[in-house]
């Protein structure tokens, strides 16, 4: 699923983290995905984007990628998550963008990157997913 224009391929209900932090989905598939997140509203208290609003949109890419190579039946859930910040934003929309390193049957992992508005590197992670049945 792609988005033409930074229209959202995903919509999620107001009462979700992913919502609640602006996070807009603009391409999923199980190989790449890729979304945006205003820093405005997620700033730690001396106006710098806040790290653990960074990890959250990591944490949310890498799990989407996990969840359409999981597919129909199958839920995935993270169960590792290291990120590294590396420059501060203090304006703009961030993007980030995951890809897979692995897809297992049972454990998928995504590397992702966060940029700022001038396509320089805010942030890496590596998001490790166990992949199970849904229950």
């Amino acid at each position: 699923m792609t988005a033409d224009d930074d229209v959202p391929v995903l919509t999620f209900a107001d009462d979700t983290l992913i919502t609640r932090l602006g996070i807009t989905i603009l391409e999923v598939s199980p190989d790449i995905v890729r979304a945006t997140m205003p820093v405005v509203g997620n700033t730690q208290p001396y106006g710098l984007l806040h790290g653990g609003a960074s990890a959250a949109l990591a944490e949310t890419v890498g799990s989407l990628g996990a969840m359409a190579h999981a597919g129909e039946g199958k839920v995935a859930v993270g169960v590792d998550l290291s990120i590294t910040h590396h420059r501060a934003v203090t304006e703009g929309v961030v993007t980030a963008v995951a890809k897979a390193l692995h897809r297992g049957r049972t454990v998928a992992t995504y590397s992702v990157d966060i940029m700022d508005p001038q396509d320089r590197l805010v942030a890496t992670a590596r998001l490790t997913c166990v992949v199970k049945t849904r229950s």
